[in-house]
């Protein structure tokens, strides 16, 4: 029974992770309807996706110290009320500048539910079961893309420019579930009994790990809390020597996840099958309906294998495969001319592979690691930090992407679409292949292998002064 609370509750949770791959993912289809309803160039588009992102960090950067106050349940249940806030207003707009307001303030949903989700499901999971669990939150994101392009897909038509509108307004549904879901759940264990309220904590550990389990947990957590109180919970303290390793895992996995390019896809998937030769929006938007399939698909997998195979297994696996597959979509882009319709399917099956590796290693791992290597007292503080950081890239890779498609094109290898050069993305995937080599590098020293190991001895271990390759 413990079993089915801990995945009802769960499930419910990761429902902030729906939102969150709706709302980046519905721009995708969005933008060939509403860049010709508003008649936008491609410098435009950039800055309506890339307001939502700006959101993001604005809801990452203040939410954490919240979170630590208010409580995980309440700040999920407000980013629920904007995002079906949001989702109305992006829907109406009237004007460019008001969908840049209003997917600005749907970001900010974004951002909160980034850390405050995965940061509730890690504290109300067992060790054993933590991992599958917090990459619930990576499938959900990726079944809300996938939804979102067959959102986008039931409503796409060329004859109507305005189509666009209800892609937006559909995400009030996911936004309801959330709200009325989180209702509910109860608070994470670990939050309340950090606060003093230690019956209340140890009522929830009974129902999600058991009676005789609960003990053992309830004082592991509050020998911890005891370890922790003379530190302040503040920014000062994550810039502590016993915590480096923990904020330098925090954004360094997110800057990776981010710089192998796999926004520019989500985003831009429709745009850059364009370029690869296929006919109108619908067609386009059509190939991307597969980006999210692949996605959802193969994090079903990542989900099955991390607390099997490991954390730093299914890294080095899928970074590998990233970096190959980004080389080959380069050149296949480069030979472009000469390979005709053959060379429209071969990018296409690329994008598939390098989203596939993607979905298996860091898109899941991300999420995980950051709500699993923060202590207690700043896990809020620490996960919004990681937020914050996957944002801020976020941000930088979407709204440059055109820039470095036109920055990095060879002379004489140009695409043009309806008169208009769009440029080459070969060198940006080439430039995203470079990053990914860089992050295999990377996770040698700092990815930690936290497979069935509790957040207390992971804080535990921290103090200690252990390597992050050493974690077992």
């Amino acid at each position: 029974m413990k079993n089915t609370i801990i995945y009802v509750i769960a499930v419910i949770a990761a429902t902030g992770g729906l939102l969150f791959g709706f709302d980046t993912g519905v721009i995708s289809g969005a933008i060939p309807f509403f860049q010709k309803d508003f008649g936008l160039d491609n410098s435009m588009v950039e800055l309506v996706t890339s307001a939502g992102l700006v959101g993001a960090i604005l809801g990452a950067l203040f939410c954490g110290k919240i979170t630590d106050i208010l409580g995980r349940k309440v700040v999920i249940l407000a980013s629920a009320v904007i995002f079906t806030i949001g989702a109305l207003w992006s829907g109406f707009a009237p004007s460019i500048e008001q969908l840049i307001i209003a997917r600005l303030f749907l970001g900010i949903a974004i951002g909160v539910s980034s850390f405050a989700v995965p940061l509730y499901i890690a504290e109300i999971s067992p060790a054993n079961k933590r991992g599958s669990l917090v990459s619930m939150f990576q499938l959900m994101i990726t079944i809300g893309v996938l939804a979102s392009y067959l959102s986008d897909l039931m409503f796409a038509d060329e004859g109507d420019m305005s189509c666009w509108r209800p892609m937006f307004y559909i995400g009030v549904v996911p936004a309801l579930i959330l709200l009325i879901g989180m209702a509910f759940m109860p608070e994470s264990p670990r939050w309340l009994i950090s606060r003093g309220r230690d019956e209340e904590g140890k009522s929830v550990l009974a129902r999600i790990e058991g009676n005789e389990a609960m003990e053992d947990s309830y004082k592991t957590i509050k020998n911890e809390l005891i370890k922790s109180e003379k530190d302040k919970s503040g920014i000062k303290e994550l810039m502590k020597p016993w915590l480096r390793n923990a904020v330098i895992i925090g954004v360094g996995i997110m800057f990776f996840q981010q710089f192998v390019g796999i926004n520019t896809v989500i985003y831009y998937s429709p745009k850059i099958f364009l370029m690869a030769g296929f006919d109108g929006a619908v067609s386009a938007i059509w190939a991307a309906v597969g980006v999210g399939v692949v996605n959802l698909l193969f994090t079903i997998v990542s989900v099955y294998f991390v607390d099997r195979l490991g954390r730093r297994k299914l890294y080095f696996t899928g970074l590998t495969g990233i970096f190959i597959s980004l080389l080959l979509l380069g050149i296949c882009f480069t030979h472009f001319s000469y390979l005709g319709e053959m060379g429209k399917w071969l990018s296409i099956i690329l994008v598939f592979v390098y989203v596939a590796f993607y979905a298996i290693s860091i898109g899941p791992l991300g999420w995980l690691i950051i709500s699993e290597v923060f202590p207690q007292k700043v896990r809020g503080l620490g996960s919004s930090l990681g937020s914050l950081s996957v944002w801020v890239f976020n941000t930088v890779v979407t709204f440059t992407f055109f820039k470095i498609v036109k920055a990095f094109t060879v002379e004489g290898t140009e695409i043009y679409l309806d008169g208009e050069n769009l440029g080459n993305p070969a060198g940006a995937f080439w430039f995203y292949a470079i990053v990914a080599l860089a992050a295999i590098i990377w996770g040698y020293f700092y990815v930690p292998e936290t497979k069935g190991v509790t957040l207390e001895k992971i804080e535990e271990y921290w103090r200690k002064g252990g390597k992050p390759r050493h974690l077992r």
